[in-house]
């Protein structure tokens, strides 16, 4: 006997397609066996060259001669053995050669998808789809698509996770977007010349192997600490000039939307309604030029960084896209801890400030670096007064709201009374602030 209600249903559900990556995937994927070798190489150096040592020219031939194949089986194994479907609830990923793994991936849990562009995968015209999930630490992916259907894919998701019926969200497509800010290179090259860290990682990458040399005359313990911090130097220098380069920022109905990248491309997304906590940087030596840095707390994302330079009305206007309704509090707006501070700290306890508005929760700290906090009332997951014995003496405390970011923001040195007052209104404030905060969904 059956039910025909169920069975209706049944007939009814269209079936899932389970589809393939982009052919050129194997490739990818075949240098695994190869990067083993790398570090096991790197890890042993001693070991790997008596290793080598020993092959003979024709050895080492049929070595290479069954690796490479046995690296491109592998490759096209590993993709041969993915799939991946969208259903009407959820994105599936199947994987594995040996081991299986299925992701269940619940589409109203998605909180961004970013499309990345490696040097070689924009030459060979894919792409790959990063997906930052609640509740999940590190992104799935999806590598590679080809471009084309990476961002028809991308659109499809998100429109599916706003709530538009499967056989509509096809149609949806991508929204369109409103440019609102892009990086010159020239301001962003000067801004890195500027910065205190760059100068720092160089000067000590200069400095300290010499010194080492002199100190010990051990070859590898100059290259075990000069490499790294090369490579830090770089990093923050060039490494940061190649990854924020043409830095574009956009606005359209799934939120903000950031293009950057010289060499691997990335295109990502600040999700509505899951910013936590937006800072102002002002570093000393831009202060003269009006330039501050904007970076970003989002819960459930990586995406840390909004504007990595900009002149400080410009920064602002965005920063009131992110959050709507705030206005950044102006230097004069901000209160200074009380004289009796500098007793706890000594001349950066003037670098600490407080505001607190309609919208937000405002901290101020640093003298050099200047760092501005601002935390909706909505966001706010729990707030903590805290005194040191020191600050007990003085009668002072310390006020810290926790975000949903897991991240803290703290007003330092304020006086007890005042710090105890702002413990109770932060509160209520952030309990009225929930009640009215926008719906945390794509396209809302």
């Amino acid at each position: 006997m059956t039910t025909p209600g169920i069975d209706d249903d049944v007939r009814q559900k269209p079936p899932v397609t389970e589809r393939r990556l982009h052919p050129v995937t194997p490739l990818r994927r075949a240098w695994a066996p190869v990067a083993v070798l790398i570090g096991w190489a790197v890890h042993d150096p001693d070991q790997a060259q008596r290793q080598l040592t020993r092959l003979t020219p024709t050895v080492l031939l049929i070595v290479l001669a069954a690796f490479v194949p046995a690296a491109g089986l592998y490759g096209f194994l590993t993709w041969w053995y993915t799939h991946f479907a969208v259903t009407e609830a959820e994105l599936r990923i199947r994987t594995g050669l040996v081991f299986r793994r299925t992701a269940h991936i619940r589409l109203e849990r998605i909180q961004a998808i970013d499309v990345t562009q490696p040097l070689l995968a924009r030459v060979a015209g894919v792409a790959k789809l990063k997906l930052d999930v609640i509740g999940t630490d590190k992104k799935d992916e999806l590598a590679f698509l080809g471009e084309r259907e990476a961002r028809v894919l991308r659109a499809e998701l998100l429109a599916r996770a706003a709530g538009f019926a499967p056989e509509t969200a096809h149609e949806v497509g991508e929204a369109p977007a409103r440019e609102l800010l892009r990086t010159p290179a020239r301001d962003l090259a000067i801004a890195l010349v500027l910065t205190g860290a760059t100068w720092a990682t160089l000067a000590a990458a200069l400095v300290v192997p010499p010194v080492l040399w002199f100190a010990t005359h051990s070859l590898w313990t100059v290259l075990a600490t000069g490499v790294p911090l090369l490579g830090a130097a770089g990093a923050s220098s060039v490494g940061r000039f190649v990854g924020e380069y043409d830095w574009t920022v956009g606005e359209s109905p799934d939120g903000l939307r950031i293009d950057h990248g010289l060499l691997d491309r990335t295109h990502e997304t600040v999700p509505p309604g899951r910013v936590q906590t937006v800072r102002i940087v002002e570093p000393l030596l831009w202060r003269r030029r009006g330039w501050v840095r904007v970076e970003l707390d989002v819960a459930g994302s990586s995406n840390s960084v909004l504007v990595p330079v900009a002149p400080r009305e410009v920064a602002e206007a965005i920063v009131a896209r992110v959050l709507p309704g705030v206005v950044v509090p102006p230097l004069s707006a901000l209160s200074r801890p009380p004289r009796r501070a500098g007793r706890c700290m000594p001349v950066w306890w003037r670098g600490y400030g407080l505001a607190v508005t309609d919208a937000v929760f405002a901290a101020r700290q640093g003298l050099l670096r200047r760092s501005l906090a601002l935390v909706p009332h909505a966001k706010v997951q729990s707030v903590r007064l805290a005194q040191g014995p020191w600050q007990r003496l003085w009668r002072l405390a310390d006020i810290h709201v926790d975000t949903g970011a897991n991240k803290t923001v703290t007003a330092r040195l304020r006086d007890v009374e005042e710090a105890a007052e702002l413990l109770r209104a932060q509160a209520e404030r952030s309990r009225t602030g929930r009640q009215d905060a926008r719906p945390d969904r794509w396209m809302a």
